[in-house]
């Protein structure tokens, strides 16, 4: 097991560049960096993440997911999706659920996101775990964390706490399995899903769109859609966005 280190600091470019910087010099697993505030953050899709100073917390982790086979990496960035909400709910009234396949939403806007980057190193591949979570403040159209429960109730200290708390345990327990979802991952995912059940549109790279009701994610942690067709699966790496066409 992963002995899980936090180094905290007011200010840096990207905790995720960061922990990637680290992880090819050689750091160890459970390396994690937690910034109030940070200049050049990336979300998916190379979309821009940014933590206005005082409004947020951006928490990267180093994990080295030996033993995991490649076609089961995909799971990484669902389980941290599911550990971001459990995590979350210590607040009380913070109600949060995933946007397949890892946007955390409350009341339906986006509180936090997710982005796990695979990171080649001399000991192996690893992966980077980022987390951006509005605390105090947040963009037009999102949620933040003080809006819900008031500013006095949030400590961001408490808040890194328990990411870091529900990531390692979560972690550890699919690794432990080799990374099966069919374990316990998959039927966890779907518990906290809002995706799943609901009429959506897939965009697609170029224009194209898959409409359908989401009714599963498979094997590879894509997105099952039951469209007039028949069934389509689509990946978080070839979806633009994923919109509801009913409540």
């Amino acid at each position: 097991m992963a002995r899980w280190q936090v180094d905290r600091v007011p200010e840096t470019g990207s905790t995720n560049a960061d922990v990637a910087a680290a992880a090819r010099a050689g750091a160890a697993e459970g390396l994690v960096v937690a910034a109030d505030h940070q200049t050049a953050g990336r979300g998916r899709l190379g979309r821009s993440w940014d933590t206005p100073r005082g409004a947020g917390l951006a928490v990267s982790a180093l994990l080295r997911p030996a033993g995991v086979p490649a076609h089961r990496w995909p799971w990484l960035p669902l389980l941290t999706g599911v550990a971001v909400v459990e995590a979350l709910r210590i607040h009380p009234g913070v109600e949060t659920v995933l946007k397949w396949p890892n946007d955390v939403l409350l009341d339906g806007s986006k509180l936090a996101g997710i982005l796990v980057e695979r990171v080649e190193t001399t000991t192996g591949p690893a992966a980077v775990v980022g987390i951006g979570v509005n605390v105090s403040a947040a963009p037009e159209g999102a949620a933040c964390l003080a809006a819900q429960t008031g500013p006095d109730v949030v400590d961001p200290e408490a808040v890194i706490a328990a990411l870091v708390d529900r990531l390692s345990s979560r972690y550890e327990a699919w690794r432990g399995q080799d990374g099966d979802p069919a374990a316990w991952l998959a039927a966890a995912y779907g518990d906290v899903c809002d995706t799943l059940g609901r009429e959506v549109r897939a965009d697609l790279p170029g224009g194209a769109t898959v409409e359908g009701r989401a009714v599963d994610v498979d094997a590879a942690g894509r997105l099952v859609l039951m469209t007039a067709t028949g069934a389509a699966a689509v990946g978080a790496g070839e979806v633009v966005h994923i919109r509801p066409l009913s409540g």
